[in-house]
């Protein structure tokens, strides 16, 4: 398991691969602890640097949290949710839980999973956005949480 606990933080922190992922398939359990109901974390993939060593990244974001479970979230390029969640998904989400999270990207279509049901089916249609790159694991910036990640297993395809 990987936890990872902040008091409250003012950036946003990553733990990342050093290997670059292009078309894979990531399965994982998570469990966030969020005793403000304002926390937020994520899984960034197919992400880089945007200098080095910064506490910023670019790509996009498996987003879990506040309004954000289960929506595609595009961090610090176009800085907006692309896919908002299925209603199907939320329905099976405990947020006080655990639950297990699916990323699949193969070319231009990602598709999330929250326990199993699909929560985004999205196919990117815009020139020059990264097909590759690091996967991390996000503390977000702000209250107090932790986060919890088990059984990660990574399948590239």
């Amino acid at each position: 398991m990987i936890a990872g606990k902040s008091p409250g933080i003012k950036y946003n922190e990553f733990l990342r691969t050093r290997k670059t992922y292009g078309d894979f398939h990531l399965r994982c359990e998570f469990k966030m602890t969020d005793p403000t109901g304002k926390a937020n974390s994520g899984i960034q993939f197919r992400s880089a640097e945007t200098e080095p060593r910064s506490h910023e990244v670019v790509g996009y974001q498996a987003d879990m949290g506040q309004q954000y479970w289960g929506c595609l979230y595009d961090e610090s390029r176009r800085k907006r949710v692309l896919a908002q969640a299925s209603e199907a998904a939320l329905a099976k989400l405990d947020k006080a839980g655990w639950n297990s999270y699916e990323i699949e990207a193969k070319g231009p279509r990602i598709v999330l999973r929250l326990n199993g049901v699909v929560s985004v089916d999205y196919t990117e249609t815009e020139a020059g956005i990264a097909q590759s790159g690091f996967i991390a694991l996000q503390l977000h910036s702000g209250p107090p949480l932790e986060m919890r990640w088990r059984q990660l297993a990574i399948r590239e395809l």
